[in-house]
Parts: C-alpha cells; structure tokens; sequence
C-alpha cells in the first residue's frame, strides 16, 4: 500500500498520535488507579509527541517519543483488556498501531534528500521500518540523558592535546600497533538453535599506549582481556574465509549467525566463517545490555574500544593464516560496519570488505540525535563537533586510506535509515573513491529482509573470488 503523498500526510499525520493519546487517557479515566498509571506512560507521551510534531514540523524528538510510546501502546493495549474490555482493549492497540505508522510516514515527510542517493517510494511497509528505526532512537535517546561522571569530557580535551602530541592527528594510522600473530587459541564445540560452531577464544594481549587517557580505566575492564569468535569451517581450512562483525549490542552466537544468515553463507555458499565479538559486547560486556559503555560519553573507551577491536581481528586473521587460509574477506554492519572500513585501512590483503549500513562519523551522530542539553554541555565542557571529531581521528575510516583496492570495496546503505542515516554512508563511499554501491528502500533494521541486500552480498563475494 503505497502512502498518500507527503505533503498532503504532513497536514494531518501529527493528528493521529494525537487522537491515541486523548483515547488513552480518556478510557482509563475512570478505571481506576492503576489503569490510569499504566495508560499515562503511553497517552501522554502520544498527546505531546502529536501536539509538538504539528507545532514543530522537522523536529525529529517528537516523533521518536511517539514512536517509542506507540509501540508501547501496542503491548499494553492488549493487556489492558482486563479493564477495558476486549473491543476496547483491541481498539487502543488498534489506535496505537496507527499512531506508529504514521509517525513512520512523518519522519519520511521530513527526510532531507541526500545527494546521490536514490530516491524512494514512500509505502506503509516503509514507515512502518523507519517508525522502528526511531522508537529505538527513541530509547537510545532516553538512556543518553543520564549524567555522566564530572571531569569525563575534560578527558577528551587532555586526549586531543596528548594525540597531537604524539602525531597521531596528523598520520592517524601510526596509533595503531601491528599485533603479534595469533597461534595458539581455545576452541570448543557448541550449539544455538541447531547451529554447530566453535566457540573461539584467546587472550587479547592489547593494551592502550602509555600515558594515554583513559587507558588505566580500560584496563580495568576485566572482561574485554579475552577475546571470543564464534567460528564455522569445513573440512579444508583452505577455503575462502569471510569475517562477520556484529553490529551494537550483538556479540552472541544466536544473533550473530542469525543476522549474517550463517547457514547460508557456510553451506550454501561454501564459505569458512569468522564471528569476531567486539569489546564490551557478549561475553566481553561488562553491564546488563551488551555494548554498554562502547558509544557513551567516556570518549576515550571509545576510541580503545575501536582500536581493540582492530587488534583483535588483525590477530583472528592471522590465525586463519597460520592454518592455510589465503582468501579472507570482511563484512560488518552497523558498528561492525564502520570495524570493517576501519579494518580495510589497516590490514593488507584482504580480499574484499563489504561495510554495510556503516556508521562512520560518530561526532556527527552524536550532534544529529543526542538531546540538546547534552550538547550544550559538550560544548560547555570545550569538546564541540570539531573538537569531539578530532579525539576519534585515529580511529576513523574517513581519516585513514583503504589498503583494498577500489574494485574489492562494497558499500549498502538503507535510503530511509534513522540510525545511520544515508550521508553517513555516502561519505564513506566518496572517502573510497566510488566503488561498487547498492542502496535499499528500507531503514536501519529492515536490512535483512531486503532480498536486493542478500544478492548484493553474493555477487560481491562472487566478484571478490571468494565464491564460485
């Protein structure tokens, strides 16, 4: 079903969250306490999210609290059954499901086109998408709004003083160590829903340069000290390898191989597969939500994070060599996305790297989603946009030259992505000179149910001699 057109919808569209807001409150009115309790969290938000996208069209806040409180909404519209009836429990789910729809259909009225990007048939199916993308904004943004400790961003002013420094501003790829091989490691047997595997892991042996900050509380991360894959091979060792990097907060076996479709890709394509769990993630966290702390605003366990995580893989693939294998690619989404580019400019011979929906500006992103207040506090605290995107220099894919060649690099992005938003991954394809790009009508999570991805993926491994 294709939606009406946009600046038609744009009119009324902040109505219908609006609406579900007034009939939330409403039929809890007089249900007493506890009803009214549970109806507030999602009938407020929807009443302010509607009343402040119609007062401040473009604004995108409004519509990821909408979107957040809507799905809310669906979930307990049916548990509010036992007070509301059934017809009137189904009809607030009902109002809900609407009202998330046409927030999706609102934030694809208010995307800015970006140059080179295809353009995109608007349709329910893609709000719906793009309302997902900004519920979890939605959520991201909520959680960013918890202080951090006093004297954390000042971290950051000491760390652009120390990089210059030492040089690492100015030639950004001589921060990073060439790791040791990697010989030895631990390999045992496991299992996720049918799926066989080898759960890989060896002590990483990184360590921050001396004198850097942050480096004694990165060290203090017990849990990032070993590192873990996940690993599926045949018989021959020989054969084409592809290394899978999980996106935020991935890092477990069910989701990692679920995501990259690892059945497929071992079996029917025939590849040996490498699932590299990225610091503070999986086994690797150190809080209740995988990744937590890798994005935040502890600047430099960011930057170690980015750099460990390349240690690390450069290691893996050296182990993968050690055993015969020649032909090693890499493809990473998402986070893992912006560990590929990152990892294509620092290890020679790779076969091929296909970033997908890669992030690759994180100064960017924090000035286009995090809340004002959080801003203004950076730039209180001396570390603005420019300032933040300089302490990431020597961890950026945009800083450094990919050691791939040009006819091996492959790039996909979502037209109507929120999270990583479409000039996020044009600017990585202009930094890599315009290789092969494949753009799908989707937003940040529906990339996997886009067949055009999984053909893209294909032919580019096909291309790159890893798959016959």
């Amino acid at each position: 079903m294709q939606l009406p057109t946009m600046p038609s919808f744009s009119r009324w569209g902040a109505c219908v969250p609006l609406i579900a807001g007034v009939a939330w409150i409403g039929a809890a009115a007089h249900a007493g306490w506890l009803a009214f309790a549970l109806a507030a969290l999602p009938g407020s938000v929807l009443l302010a999210s509607g009343v402040a996208a119609a007062l401040w069209p473009g604004d995108p806040r409004p519509l990821q609290a909408g979107s957040l409180a809507a799905a809310v909404g669906i979930g307990l519209g049916l548990i509010s059954i036992a007070w509301a009836g059934i017809l009137g429990g189904f009809a607030l789910a009902a109002l809900s499901g609407t009202a998330f729809f046409s927030v999706g259909a609102l934030s694809l009225a208010q995307q800015i086109p970006t140059l080179d990007v295809p353009p995109q048939r608007r349709s329910l199916s893609l709000a719906g998408a793009v309302a997902i993308d900004e519920a979890l904004l939605g959520a991201v943004v909520t959680l960013a709004l918890r202080r951090s400790r006093d004297g954390i961003l000042r971290e950051g002013i000491q760390a652009l003083e120390f990089f210059g420094h030492q040089g690492w501003l100015e030639k950004p790829h001589s921060y990073h160590v060439a790791p040791p091989p990697l010989e030895q490691a631990t390999l045992r047997t496991s299992r996720t829903r049918g799926i066989e595997f080898e759960h890989l892991s060896f002590e990483s042996g990184y360590e921050p340069h001396a004198g850097e900050p942050g480096g004694e509380r990165w060290r203090g991360y017990a849990s990032c000290r070993t590192a873990h894959a996940w690993v599926m091979r045949h018989d021959s060792p020989e054969r084409p390898w592809l290394m899978c990097v999980h996106g935020l907060q991935m890092g477990w076996p069910l989701a990692d191989l679920t995501v990259f479709r690892a059945r497929w890709l071992h079996h029917k394509l025939g590849l040996n597969l490498i699932f590299p769990v990225l610091p503070l993630h999986g086994p690797r966290g150190h809080g209740r939500i995988s990744g937590n702390g890798f994005l935040s605003e502890q600047i430099l366990d960011t930057v170690h994070a980015f750099a460990q995580a390349s240690w690390d893989l450069r290691r893996l693939i050296s182990w993968i060599r050690c055993r015969g294998g020649t032909r090693i690619g890499i493809h990473g989404i998402s986070l893992g996305g912006y560990t590929a580019a990152l990892l294509a400019s620092l290890e020679d011979g790779l076969a091929c790297a296909i970033p997908g929906i890669p992030a690759v500006d994180f100064s960017g992103l924090t000035w286009r989603h995090a809340p004002p207040q959080q801003l203004q506090r950076f730039e209180r605290e001396g570390l603005g946009r420019a300032e933040l995107e300089q302490v990431l220099r020597p961890v950026a894919p945009l800083a450094l030259t990919p050691k791939v060649p040009k006819e091996r690099r492959y790039i996909y992005g979502g037209t109507a992505d929120r999270l990583v938003p479409p000039d996020q991954v044009h600017a990585l394809w202009r930094h890599w000179d315009q290789p092969t790009i494949h753009w799908y009508t989707g937003s940040h999570v529906s990339f996997m149910f886009h067949a055009g991805v999984r053909r893209f993926i294909e032919q580019a491994l096909r291309d790159a001699g890893l798959v016959t």
